[in-house]
């Protein structure tokens, strides 16, 4: 928003920001204060610390910095829920979040609330530039969303009684549709926001890329794929990975996806957070790492592909579709139905690309503490595409870039095949 937004801007801005603040309760509304503190990693954070952090978001770059006389709910709480911003100053070390057992989770629900309510008594009177940060907040809690929904499932999955957070949803069981592919001519292709609607940063500026022909599979790999080429010794053959991968395999005993067990005549169950269910083949498969990715479709005579194929591919695709979040449930990847050309291009599973994570031709950082949103991690880490079952519906678009290290997995990660032609 370059300029003040009109009233049904406003409008538009105020109902977002009640519906996301909403679901982000709904999600934790399932909690007790003990699961909303545990901390099954360093790479995921307590329930609680996510319902604070995007609270703090909120109080510290709108009201803080755009509100005159506002005053923060508890000033030592900056230095617990501040993530990455080192122009905020100190802030507790992320390895420990599990520790803080205070703040309670009804403290910081009541947070929550302090925070809402002086957002909206000030959201007439908000400027420009804080209204770009309100938009802002809402897609980082909308990431965060997410992040709660696979923190928990790495906290759950810790529990050996296997505890459904929400109940399953049946479904009949579904053959998985032979995989086909599209083909694409390649050539001189745009990729990067077109400049409509709100981005990242990470995603501009809009640029050319030259593509040579290629052909992307139409619909993800599938756990039924996955169990073939483990049968097929794909986790005991090194030729399959690069020579971190296969290190990475040796050191840490990787057998299968997380949060695969068994494996006897092909029984292999998986947790998810509906509990533990045996793994359906039809499925898309999720929760593997690049390596493991980059793995098999090696093993499959294929490759990932480069995130400007995904991206032009992707660009006749509409991602309001597909197996997306939409509520508080139990999200799970579903299998691939339908007759577009291109199936699961948004939902389901964040699909691995070959390209690392670095700034497009002419990438500028935005100015202040903001800005170390994205640029400071474009570094050691590959980009993926398209969404999952836990991104919220309307978050993900054609030109998002999300970003992981290549040896984690506890998002809900997958692939999709390319070749080349």
């Amino acid at each position: 928003m370059a300029t003040r937004a009109s009233n049904l801007q406003l409008t538009s801005l105020r109902d977002r920001f009640d519906s996301v603040r909403a679901l982000t309760r709904n999600i934790a509304a399932p909690l007790s204060d003990a699961d909303a503190t545990l901390q099954p990693s360093p790479d995921a954070s307590p329930a609680k610390w996510h319902l604070a952090h995007t609270s703090w978001f909120f109080e510290t770059f709108v009201l803080r910095d755009h509100v005159a006389g506002y005053r923060p709910h508890d000033e030592r709480w900056a230095y617990l829920f501040n993530s990455y911003y080192d122009g905020e100053g100190a802030r507790h070390p992320r390895a420990k979040r599990g520790m803080l057992s205070r703040p309670s989770l009804g403290e910081i629900l009541d947070y929550r609330s302090h925070v809402e309510e002086a957002v909206l008594n000030a959201f007439l009177l908000l400027p420009a530039p804080a209204l770009d940060l309100l938009e802002l907040g809402l897609h980082h809690e909308q990431q965060h969303q997410e992040l709660m929904l696979t923190d928990l499932l790495a906290t759950f999955a810790e529990n050996p009684l296997g505890i459904a957070l929400w109940p399953r949803q049946e479904a009949g069981p579904d053959a998985a549709e032979s995989m086909g592919c599209a083909r694409f001519a390649g050539g001189t292709v745009e990729i990067g926001h077109r400049g409509l609607g709100f981005a990242f940063d990470c995603e501009t500026p809009r640029h050319q890329v030259l593509l040579r022909p290629f052909e992307l599979a139409d619909r993800a790999v599938t756990n039924g794929e996955w169990i073939r080429f483990i049968e097929a010794g794909g986790y005991q053959k090194p030729g399959h990975w690069t020579a971190d991968g296969w290190e990475w395999v040796k050191r840490c005993d990787i057998r299968a996806p997380l949060y695969w067990d068994g494996g006897s005549d092909g029984d292999y169950v998986r947790y998810g957070l509906d509990g533990l269910h045996p793994v359906d083949p039809a499925e898309p498969v999720a929760h593997v790492s690049w390596y493991e990715a980059d793995a098999f479709a090696r093993w499959a005579g294929a490759r990932l592909p480069t995130e400007a194929e995904w991206e032009a591919a992707a660009a006749g695709c509409d991602p309001l579709e597909g197996n997306q979040l939409d509520s508080a449930a139990a999200v799970r990847p579903r299998p691939a139905h339908g007759q577009a050309r291109l199936k699961q291009m948004f939902g389901d599973v964040w699909e691995w690309t070959s390209s690392p994570f670095s700034p497009y031709p002419g990438f500028r950082a935005a100015e202040g503490t903001v800005g170390e949103y994205n640029g400071k991690f474009m570094v050691n880490q590959f980009v993926l595409r398209g969404g999952s079952c836990a991104t919220p519906r309307g978050h993900a678009r054609a030109s998002y870039r999300n970003f992981f290290y290549p040896h984690q997995r506890w998002q809900f990660c997958g692939l999709r095949l390319a070749r080349d032609i």
